[in-house]
């Protein structure tokens, strides 16, 4: 690896309201062919620190170096933006350049091959599944070549396979890579360096060695503090009783009293400050759906799936009956369909399915285009509870870690991780009868997975779900899979 700096962030303070700063004297440095990990809780601010690497948002306070100081960035975003998706795929490379590249279709095909994706360069992005938008969003930003590559969730929508792909390629990458990712054996098997934003301190620390490696010395580190600081108070407490009893006592006591508190005060100073946890959503049960008494238990009937085998569509005759209480995950790779039949479903439109009439529908959408972007959390789910309850709303809102100001902003404004987390809050307010889930680890903090994973486990309504994650999978239990590719 090059020894030399390329990016340098010294005492950099940022801010979107004013005194509640983003960052506070951030300084940092990263080293020419490095692979950073950026950590951090949602909203700490890690795609702001993406923004002033590509000059998109400046430092309010201190400075940003480069070198040299025309080093080439480009970035791989989360989402394919709003004004890319009626491009064909061709028109949408084009973009990539500041001047026209006469060996265009060529530059597309080489990349196409490191993202291992096969696509006509005709055909509208719109009509392309997560998955291909996905690998299209870092093919989009591999193809420029740049000195430092900016990956934000770039796992998200990939199949195990495109995942395997992308991290052989990332391994041996020879520039510069800076990840944001909550798929952490992804970021383990190539990361030699952290990056962490403290969400309460709005600092920064550098750690060095793999992601496994320093998630453990952060713990170990708590820990430590915390042990000291036990300490301290053990002795603050000892002396501020001394110091009572000797005030009480009069005469010359009174200066060892006095001399008694300060050592007290000296120990609260000397009280070491223990970075606060990432904190955790709260464990959740989403309720289900009360049928009427003529109910017989079947939700969901299937007749026929469809898949897309290179680009044509094969009908597949199959008889599925899915009751309450019953999960069924359906696979395939990228591009098979698996998006367009649960949208298909969610809107309770198309061939080859019925479901039970009446029946409350509950979709997380991996794009979240489902929300109303101008429209505020808080409005988001009241609009869903059956009988409106703002101490339950905000109750239960609290547990995703939707606090107030969130809740007061426009969806949005918010992460992809708090859409997420609030996409969750408003399904368990919702008390849906099927559950569609189409990849609801996307954007996730790998510490709130576990907590998901049983949430929907012990979901007892009718839920059919799509999910490239394994270890995800297996913590949840399914009753029925259908595989589009057989």
């Amino acid at each position: 690896m090059n020894e030399s700096v390329i990016l340098r962030f010294s005492d950099v303070t940022f801010e979107y309201i004013h005194d509640k700063p983003l960052l506070e004297e951030a300084s940092f440095s990263v080293r020419s062919g490095s692979r950073v990990t950026l950590m951090g809780q949602n909203g700490a601010g890690k795609s702001t620190l993406f923004k002033m690497i590509t000059g998109e948002t400046k430092p309010h306070e201190g400075a940003i170096y480069m070198t040299p100081n025309d080093a080439t960035i480009a970035i791989a975003r989360q989402v394919m933006p709003q004004e890319s998706m009626d491009l064909t795929i061709r028109e949408y490379f084009a973009t990539a350049f500041k001047e026209k590249k006469y060996d265009l279709d060529k530059l597309i095909k080489e990349v196409f091959e490191v993202v291992n994706v096969n696509l006509p360069l005709e055909k509208i992005v719109r009509e392309l599944s997560g998955g291909q938008q996905a690998r299209l969003l870092l093919a989009h930003a591999l193809i420029q070549n740049p000195d430092i590559l900016l990956l934000d969730e770039p796992t998200n929508n990939l199949d195990q396979g495109g995942i395997e792909h992308l991290t052989g390629f990332l391994m041996m990458y020879e520039k510069t890579v800076i990840v944001i990712s909550h798929d952490a054996d992804f970021l383990n098997a190539f990361s030699d360096g952290v990056i962490y934003l403290d969400v309460f301190t709005h600092k920064i620390e550098q750690y060095t060695g793999n992601y496994y490696d320093v998630v453990e010395e952060i713990k170990n580190r708590i820990e430590r503090e915390n042990l000291q600081n036990a300490r301290m108070q053990t002795q603050i407490k000892e002396k501020r009783a001394q110091a009572e009893v000797f005030a009480h006592k009069g005469g010359k006591l009174r200066a060892v009293a006095k001399r008694m508190r300060e050592a007290a005060e000296e120990a609260e100073e000397g009280m070491v400050s223990v970075r606060q946890e990432d904190r955790t959503i709260r464990e959740f049960d989403i309720p289900s759906q009360e049928f009427d008494k003529f109910f017989d238990g079947k939700v969901l009937e299937f007749t026929s799936v469809s898949s897309f085998v290179n680009h044509k569509e094969v009908k597949k005759e199959m008889e599925l009956t899915v009751r309450k209480g019953e999960h069924v995950l359906i696979t395939g790779p990228n591009g098979i369909g698996k998006s367009t039949m649960l949208e298909k479903l969610a809107q309770g439109k198309g061939s080859g399915f019925t479901l039970v009439k009446d029946v409350k529908i509950g979709y997380y959408k991996q794009d979240f285009s489902n929300f109303d972007f101008e429209q505020t959390a808080y409005d988001a789910l009241k609009d869903v509870m059956p009988k409106h309850d703002d101490q339950e709303l905000r109750s239960t809102a609290a547990g995703f870690l939707l606090d107030g100001k969130l809740l007061a902003s426009p969806i949005g404004s918010l992460s992809e991780g708090q859409k997420g987390l609030l996409s969750f809050c408003r399904l368990k307010l919702l008390k849906p009868g099927l559950l569609i889930l189409d990849e609801p680890t996307n954007h996730i903090n790998f510490r709130h997975l576990p907590i998901i994973a049983k949430a929907l486990s012990d979901f007892d309504g009718t839920m059919v779900m799509v999910s490239h994650i394994p270890e995800f999978v297996k913590q949840i239990h399914i009753d029925h899979t259908v595989d589009l590719l057989n």
